[in-house]
């Protein structure tokens, strides 16, 4: 069974050293003349990329301001700050240098501009984008794969509600990928960051939608080039060619090339923003958490599918006659391989402590939306199934 598609991936991706001498032009090329610079932390100007950026936009004759302080799990506090900005200055084009929050970030505020409501109505559903601002990204941690995906998430600070939107209207205009400026990215970072990768190809192998064998190639591809990657990355910071592979696999992950012919399925990426918007956790590290139980919990239904992983990823021998065997293998595999590079494979190892009953009750509540909602696609989860998961991965 394979499922019809529509492959979309507009996003031009400059790729390689010095490809940040290509800003200034790249935004001038999109439609940009008065620039808004959106980043997180500290990083982006100690390491003089800011610096590079500046200059860029300078000598390309281009006004622009800048808003930093963008978080982990990025907040709608900050949403809202940067549009009263773009409103203020007549922003025409926002340029994102950091990773996936940053790029969330931006593409919220660029749907936020010219939306007379609340732009948090997009994500309670109460409307729809109809326009986003242009933007640009300059990629400074590869894990979200936000510079090529449709998708944007962000975390209302009231409530610590975490959730996401698709358009095509928010895609990246451009992606500047220089895998240099991914050496100084903390061991735990870069970790995380290719556990988040690989989830995002996971999410869309396991499915109900088995028969694409050319987009499972190259699913299983990725998988192992990221493996292999991370492991060498972990010892070798400066390692350009690894670097690279994982760079270039966090945006194939996520600009639905693996989701050609299959379905995607991010219950676990739905059960873990509750995870990380209530306890603030690195969003790669708590999808570790709970993908082994996750897998666990729905396996025995699919154990074909669990089979060619183990076999084709994991490099588990197939032991044909015990088939669940082989699958569970699999599943031991993947967890050893975050051990490996430092990734937690429970939530007690998550947030160091175990987790109550009445914590799981929230995490419930939150993911349900009270109940009223279902996650999953290969397996479609109720409050129930997702009670038993976090609890599986207790």
């Amino acid at each position: 069974m394979i499922k019809d598609f529509n492959f979309y991936a507009p996003t031009r991706v400059v790729f390689g050293k010095e490809s940040e001498k290509n800003i200034g032009k790249l935004v001038k090329e999109y439609g940009g003349s008065n620039v808004l610079v959106h980043y997180g932390g500290g990083s982006a100007e100690r390491s003089g990329l800011l610096n590079v950026v500046r200059q860029q936009l300078t000598d390309a004759g281009l006004a622009f301001v800048e808003l930093g302080g963008v978080v982990p799990n990025p907040l709608l506090s900050k949403v809202y700050e940067g549009i009263d900005l773009c409103r203020q200055h007549q922003i025409d084009f926002i340029l994102a240098v950091g990773g996936g929050s940053v790029i969330d970030s931006a593409k919220a505020i660029g749907y936020g501009v010219s939306y007379a409501g609340d732009v948090w109505d997009f994500w309670e559903g109460k409307a729809k984008p109809v326009d986003c601002l242009p933007i640009g990204a300059v990629l400074t941690i590869p894990a979200a794969g936000s510079e090529m995906s449709s998708s944007c998430v962000i975390t209302k600070d009231e409530g610590l509600i975490k959730r996401g939107i698709n358009s095509d209207l928010c895609r990246c205009k451009f992606a500047v990928m220089n895998p240099e400026r991914t050496y100084t990215l903390p061991p735990y970072q870069t970790a995380a960051g290719a556990t988040d990768i690989m989830m995002h190809t996971m999410e869309r192998y396991f499915s109900n939608y088995v028969d694409m064998t050319l987009t499972d190639a190259i699913a299983e591809a990725l998988l192992r080039t990221v493996m292999d990657s991370a492991r060498i990355v972990m010892k070798e910071p400066q390692n350009y060619r690894h670097r690279a592979q994982i760079m270039w696999a966090g945006s194939l992950a996520h600009n639905d090339l693996t989701e050609c012919g299959t379905e995607k399925d991010f219950a676990t990426h739905r059960l873990e923003h509750e995870l990380s918007a209530v306890y603030g956790v690195t969003h790669g590290a708590g999808l570790a958490a709970l993908w082994p139980s996750w897998a666990r919990y729905v396996k025995a239904k699919h154990l074909s599918r669990f089979v060619q992983f183990a076999v084709n990823v994991m490099g588990v021998t197939n032991d044909f006659a015990h088939p669940e065997e082989t699958a569970e293998k699999g599943i031991q595999a993947i967890e050893q391989f975050y051990r490996e590079i430092g990734m937690p494979t429970n939530i007690t190892e998550l947030l160091g402590r175990q987790i109550t009953e009445e914590e799981i009750d929230v995490l419930v509540d939150k993911c349900s939306r009270g109940g009223t909602i279902t996650v999953g696609a290969m397996e479609v989860l109720s409050a129930k199934e997702m009670r038993d998961i976090y609890e599986m991965a207790k």
